[in-house]
């Protein structure tokens, strides 16, 4: 999977499949390992912005090399010379990739486990998927850290998650190899941790892993003091050396020698770097700072971002390609206050043409809906094919607000599949949602390697032995094969190209990519565009039965607070502006899920994460995880959303409870921002705010805005403070890099133009009422919140929003207030005039 729920205001970190490796191995040691291709992304969280800009990577890695004893420093300059390098120095600070070989993967699936670690005991899918490694594995906790100090052992801590490639490929090269088994469980303590259980611990390391080597990614490795400071970090290293890159059991016997030879050389290091970062990663609001002006910062966001937009098939940056849906709806949001602007077209331009081009792409799932991770190359074709769940929360609020803004039937249509995804593949009967599902699979019931892709892709072969009929008055004696093959790209040799294929494991393989329209299609074929499509839905069809059949990508059915509440908002965004009451059922039972198994009453807390048991019900780890900030900031989002799509007043409320809880748990009273984490959690080391928005946005992105919402929806005026606070804290990053920030950059524009208050008072299942709802919900309104005021003057808006007493319904018909800060235009009755209102 992609550095999931990571990211950085670096460019997510990958290189082409077939050119790059994933280890960027950047340790302490000025070592270079084999990494792997970018089958596995890393988008490493990037928190030490700040720090960064002081001290280069380059120049914190070299002052950090000439620390460590000589015996760890392999030959910087001949690594550098021989390994090609790549540098991004489009953001605020650079990451550098090197190009690594590579390995193949797939367990044996006949062997039965040799080994059993007390991993067996966990929750996690990518626990368990070490619970037979001949490792004396420790989860993160008490335990393992008591053995540490007790045996006055190094920690080896290794992170990763259950679908990320490198990190299955580092446990069958090196964790179930016996001799490196030995040699970790008798000289360290080791810990192994799911980045998307802890993404706390995994933020805290992947930041000195980032400020001491210039990138990072997973599987991430670092060697930890008993008192869990590191002194080493890295990622991904192959078993034995090569060449003069250093293998596993290499660096593991050099370790060992250097902690018993030269240990406080190691750790005082170690400790130098980790003070840097303490000073360097501290975000806070300087003395007399004011809010930068949002005009500035959204134009300059714009020509950032419209910098690095690639003309041909949109995205952002030549390859790979992510969906960067934080820069989508900024641009949306940019269109919205400069319409008539050619910047405000321009950003518009931008928008449509990627998200058409990434639904005609392969990265879209043609035959299964929904989409993947992200594309090898330039043109959406080719992808890492592992579906993260906070992609598709994501991408269909895009998708359909896309659609509110151009009419266009497609950007509806994708965001309904998208939907269709999710609610039969990674939807729990509970009501929640599960993570994700891995890139790689077995291509048979008999094979014993999985491939990556082996689930989506097609021969040529298979595709005209399943579309065999003729089609009747198509020119010529055509095949429903023929058809498909032509529009969807399918060659007879395979239509990947081999750089983007190194391993071949897609070699006479097709991913299915939109080639022409329907019309040119219909034409070329002879045949009526209705008839063509008749044909093509029924051609998927065929082709999904049949992918059913096919031995599945694993599932990881782990359940996070925070995703889920990127799915929420999914469901409920598209529910509303569709109208469609079973997609809005779908975000209720989703929100309802929340509430019982990720809300601990008695502590007054969210959980983050949850699981499916083997008897496929929903269980909680023995010691349940306490909710981070992404998981607050998420689900308020996601329910103040559900609020406005069903204007049940009760998903409001818990989004007030939960706003107030996240203010008491992670808001820093002196700096102002969140804190990632529990700021007094003394496992962790750095407390961080995390100042990207990437793959999902920043919570404290999040945060600004929900603040902005809740205090218009409830009147609080202290929360309208907060939210400038917050973005007074993080602008610096917004006057010099808002690129880094997109999401965040939304959120200084609404302070700027201020929230209308869309006020309709009627019956809530009355027509009238409905109709108005509807002409609001079809707009793109990126700077508003919606109530319905139903005559309840005991209820909840009523006692919180005192003034709503004053607006009533006119002439018996619902009629609807458009207001910023309760000063309102003339009542209007008539859906048209309420659209023309809101277009003003």
């Amino acid at each position: 999977m992609s550095g999931h729920s990571t990211d950085s205001s670096l460019r997510e970190s990958a290189q082409r499949r077939g050119r790059c490796g994933f280890m960027m191995l950047r340790l302490g040691f000025a070592w270079s390992t084999s990494s792997a291709t970018t089958k596995h992304i890393a988008q490493a969280r990037l928190s030490t912005g700040s720090l960064l800009r002081k001290n280069s990577p380059r120049t914190l890695y070299n002052n950090w090399c000439s620390g460590l004893p000589k015996a760890l420093q392999f030959g910087q300059k001949s690594v550098l010379a021989s390994t090609r390098l790549f540098w991004d120095s489009s953001r605020s600070s650079g990451v550098i990739f090197f190009s690594m070989a590579s390995g193949s993967n797939g367990p044996d699936r006949s062997k039965t486990p040799k080994h059993t670690n007390r991993l067996s005991k966990e929750k996690s899918s990518y626990l368990l998927q070490h619970a037979h490694n001949p490792v004396d594995w420790y989860p993160w906790g008490q335990e393992a850290f008591d053995k540490a100090k007790s045996e006055d052992k190094p920690i080896f801590l290794s992170v990763g998650y259950s679908t990320c490639h490198w990190c299955h490929v580092m446990e069958r090269e090196s964790f179930e190899d016996e001799e490196i088994g030995k040699i970790l469980s008798k000289n360290f303590v080791c810990i192994k941790v799911d980045r998307e259980e802890r993404p706390d611990v995994d933020k805290v390391y992947m930041t000195f892993v980032q400020a001491t080597s210039g990138g990072g990614g997973w599987p991430m490795s670092v060697w930890l003091t008993p008192d869990l400071r590191p002194f080493i970090g890295g990622t991904y290293f192959p078993p034995r050396d090569s060449g003069r890159r250093p293998g596993m059991k290499t660096v593991l016997l050099r370790i060992i020698e250097q902690w018993q030879s030269n240990r406080e050389t190691l750790e005082s290091s170690g400790e130098r770097v980790l003070e840097a970062l303490r000073k360097g990663t501290e975000i806070s609001a300087s003395p007399g700072e004011t809010l930068p002006s949002g005009p500035d910062v959204a134009n300059r966001c714009y020509q950032q971002l419209a910098h690095s937009y690639e003309e041909e098939y949109g995205g952002f940056r030549e390859a790979p390609k992510f969906p960067s849906p934080v820069n989508l709806m900024f641009l949306m949001s940019f269109w919205a206050v400069n319409r008539a602007s050619s910047e405000g077209a321009e950003a518009l331009r931008m928008v449509l043409h990627t998200l058409r081009m990434m639904a005609l792409g392969g990265i879209h799932d043609h035959v299964a809906q929904g989409f993947h991770r992200y594309s090898t190359d330039s043109s959406w074709h080719v992808p890492h094919f592992e579906k993260m769940l906070y992609d598709q929360g994501q991408l269909a609020v895009a998708y359909i607000t896309a659609y509110q803004v151009s009419g266009e039937c497609l950007l509806a249509d994708v965001a309904r599949d998208v939907l269709l995804y999710v609610s039969r593949d990674l939807s729990d009967k509970s009501g929640g949602f599960y993570s994700a599902e891995d890139a790689d699979s077995f291509p048979t019931v008999e094979s014993t390697e999985k491939r990556e892709g082996a689930f989506c892709v097609w021969t040529a072969g298979e595709i005209r032995e399943l579309l065999p009929d003729i089609v009747k008055g198509a020119t010529g004696a055509i095949t429903q094969a023929n058809i498909f093959m032509h529009h969807y790209g399918v060659k007879e040799q395979g239509n990947v190209d081999p750089a983007q294929d190194p391993h071949g494991e897609l070699q006479g393989q097709n991913v299915l990519i939109v080639r022409y329209s329907v019309e040119l299609t219909a034409a070329h074929f002879g045949i009526s565009v209705d008839r063509l499509s008749e044909l093509l839905s029924d051609a998927r069809a065929k082709l999904a039965e049949v992918r059913r059949a096919r031995p599945p990508p694993h599932l990881d059915t782990k359940m996070l607070a925070s995703w889920n509440g990127l799915m929420l908002s999914g469901f409920a965004r598209v529910g509303a502006m569709l109208g469609d009451k079973a997609l809005l059922e779908r975000a209720e039972r989703a929100a309802c899920f929340l509430r019982e198994h990720l809300w601990d009453e008695e502590g007054q807390r969210i959980l983050h994460s949850c699981y499916r048991g083997d008897n496929m019900e929903v269980e909680q780890a023995a010691s349940p995880i306490a909710g981070f900030l992404d998981d607050y900031a998420f689900v308020v989002c996601g329910l103040l959303d559900l609020f406005e799509a069903t204007q049940r007043v009760h998903w409001l409320q818990w989004a007030e409870e939960l706003q107030l809880r996240q203010d008491q748990l992670f808001w820093d009273s002196q700096g102002s921002g969140y804190f990632c984490s529990d700021p007094s959690d003394p496992t962790l080391l750095l407390a961080l705010k995390q100042d990207q928005d990437g793959a999902e946005p920043s919570a404290n992105s999040v945060s600004a805005m929900n603040l902005l919402r809740l205090s218009h929806l409830t009147g609080r005026q202290d929360w309208i403070q907060r939210s400038q606070q917050l973005l007074t804290a993080f602008s610096d990053k917004l006057i010099k890099v808002p690129v880094a920030l997109p999401d965040m950059v939304r959120s200084v524009m609404a302070q700027h133009y201020t929230l209308k208050q869309i006020v309709i008072c009627g019956q809530p299942d009355a027509e009238d009422t409905a109709s108005l709802i509807s002409c609001v919900n079809s707009l793109f309104l990126p700077h508003k919140v919606l109530m319905l005021a139903d005559g309840n003057t005991e209820g909840f808006l009523y006692q919180r929003l005192p003034v709503l007493s004053t607006l009533v319904a006119q002439e018996g018909k619902a009629t609807a207030y458009v207001c910023e800060n309760f000063a309102c235009a003339l009542p209007v009755t008539c859906p048209q005039e309420l659209r023309r209102l809101l277009l003003e």
